[in-house]
């Protein structure tokens, strides 16, 4: 099993990977398949189904908005805002897509994008299916595809056939050095090369294109990051969906700030910080600014926030084990998504905020010179203690709880690392054992608390 760095923490936009930047990928790979099809130069019309999660919030998520970007050639890693809100105001007054390559195409975004309430399609809780017609009506050529998480997209045939391959026997092993697909096998691995799990995953990357590129991209997702955590302090205002709900960052950081060296800060202050650097990334995922998938967005504050404290906070936090922090999280968070679900339509909150957290525990535990096994174990403390989270954002929105939640997840990655470091690594419940704990809660979990908005938060609301 072998899943990038940078298939984990990909460059993107909110407010969710599954919600906006999955569809916005699955409409530009339906263009693209439109492009190579024998009837291109037949097709008229264009219209779009969303089912399951991405219809019950996709509304909240702004998914309508990603489809039509989509169909207009945009995609999530090199989005251009100020273009994309052109082209949108193009598409809504002239309803008609010109892409290259491909004649005309009639396309209302706010009646050919359906919003279907019914039950989800069979692959997944996350499903869309493009559809292209002809002059009479006919359907040319027609596409489903399923978000699965973080920004991934399969289309139906990609799933069954993936499906297929795993219940099919024994594949070939991957020409991976270390393709580790538990974290039994990765701890196996790493003693008997004498490597970190860092340098295991980063020799694996390293399989796959130059070293110098897997360096320049480490560092360019960390820039990401840190860029997003410093937007995120320094911005005000209202968060746009309709909650009302305002950024708070800017005004804890300020509040930090005048509380250095004074004897007003309560010890327990550290969590203060770690909880605005999260809630920085998460207000500007919120306002569909650029963030980085860790592994998710709605989960991306933890990882960045645990680095931040990593290189302000800890003693001899250094910025070039920056990269061996990232490698290691994205270790654990590949062993998650092989294994169970990072998808909180598919596993709830435990499987986005949950999942992220486990990455960042081990990510901290890493760099604090950790062993192996302490890393394991790190990860799987952080995991443990977020099992049957639910995902019930409030009016849909990537918001309430999300914000708060990353602050909190960070705060217990950071509880889990230093636990772990206090042991020498051995310990009762094995990662493994708690990733599939997970992916069980996840199948028996209720669909209304799997980003449906349909329960729990999302429907006890103060009245007014």
């Amino acid at each position: 099993m072998f899943l990038s760095v940078f298939d984990v923490f990909k460059l993107g936009i909110g407010p969710s990977s599954s919600h906006t930047m999955g569809p916005m990928t699955a409409a530009a790979d339906f263009l693209d398949r439109l492009r190579a099809s024998e009837v291109r130069h037949d097709v008229r019309r264009l219209w779009v189904t969303l089912h399951g999660s991405l219809a019950f919030t996709g509304r909240g998520h702004a998914t309508d908005r990603a489809v039509a970007l989509g169909l207009l050639g945009f995609r999530p890693a090199d989005l251009d805002i100020d273009k994309a809100e052109h082209a949108l105001a193009a598409l809504q007054a002239s309803r008609r897509l010109t892409p290259a390559d491909l004649p005309d195409i009639a396309f209302d975004p706010a009646s050919d994008i359906v919003f279907d309430f019914g039950p989800p399609l069979i692959g997944h809780a996350n499903g869309l299916m493009f559809h292209a017609t002809g002059a009479a009506g006919a359907i040319l050529v027609s596409e489903t595809y399923y978000s699965i998480g973080g920004g991934f997209v399969v289309t139906a045939a990609e799933r069954d056939q993936r499906s297929e391959t795993i219940l099919g026997g024994q594949p070939a092993p991957p020409p991976w050095p270390y393709p580790f697909a538990t974290a039994a096998e990765m701890l196996r691995m790493a003693r008997a090369s004498g490597l970190t799990i860092a340098g295991m995953k980063r020799v694996n990357d390293a399989a796959a294109r130059p070293d110098v590129e897997v360096q320049a991209g480490l560092d360019r997702i960390w820039s990401t990051m840190d860029g997003c955590i410093d937007r995120g302090l320094s911005h005000e205002g209202t968060l746009p969906g309709g909650l009302g709900v305002r950024r708070r960052a800017r005004q804890i950081r300020q509040q930090l700030d005048r509380e250095r060296g004074s004897n007003r800060s309560q010890p327990h202050v550290v969590s203060d910080w770690l909880n605005v650097y999260a809630m920085a990334v998460n207000e500007e995922n919120a306002a569909g600014g650029r963030v980085v998938t860790a592994p998710t967005n709605g989960a991306a504050g933890v990882v960045p926030a645990v680095i931040r404290y990593y290189l302000d906070h800890c003693i001899g936090g250094r910025r070039d084990r920056v990269p061996e922090f990232l490698l290691t999280a994205a270790a654990i968070g590949g062993l998650i998504k092989h294994n169970a679900s990072i998808s909180g339509a598919e596993a709830g909150c435990q499987g986005e905020v949950g999942s992220a957290a486990a990455m960042a525990a081990a990510g901290l535990c890493a760099v604090l010179d950790g062993t192996p096994e302490q890393v394991e174990n790190a990860a799987e403390i952080a995991l443990e203690h977020h099992l049957g989270m639910t995902c019930d954002p409030v009016g849909g929105l990537v918001q309430v709880p999300c914000i708060e939640r990353n602050g909190i997840g960070a705060t217990k990655a950071v509880a889990a690392a230093s636990l772990a470091l206090r042991g020498d690594g051995s310990h009762f419940m094995p990662l493994d054992n708690c990733i599939e704990a997970m992916r069980q809660t996840g199948v028996e979990m209720s669909h209304k608390y799997k980003e449906t908005s349909l329960g729990g938060l999302a429907v006890n609301l103060p009245e007014c």
